[in-house]
């Protein structure tokens, strides 16, 4: 990602953003909210990027993000790897491709 344009797309931008900064059974209330949004995929790869430590980002709370990069240390680009998985899910299901967002 070129730049952060995607969270100007967010589903997140009509709430509270103290309700994405929350614990316990709050954070699936925040995770609900990002199960619909279109660019959770960005999000996601955003935070893991930049090892963002609080919050609900991408539909994952900070300890799913935790594990996620203690399963996975040799990725060097979350961006990278979730934007190649998207496409090749998009290309499996015989989906127009998605425009990348540095085009």
């Amino acid at each position: 990602m070129a730049s952060a344009d995607w969270s100007e797309r967010g589903l997140c931008r009509s709430v509270d953003p103290d309700e994405l900064f929350v614990e316990g059974a709050a954070q699936n209330r925040a995770k609900a909210l990002c199960s619909g949004c279109v660019v959770r995929t960005e999000c996601l790869a955003y935070a893991l990027d930049q090892r963002i430590e609080h919050g609900v980002w991408g539909g994952m709370t900070e300890r799913e993000r935790r594990a996620l990069l203690r399963r996975r240390p040799t990725v060097t680009s979350w961006s990278n790897l979730l934007q190649t998985a998207r496409l090749e899910h998009q290309r499996g299901r015989g989906l127009p491709m998605a425009r990348s967002a540095a085009s």
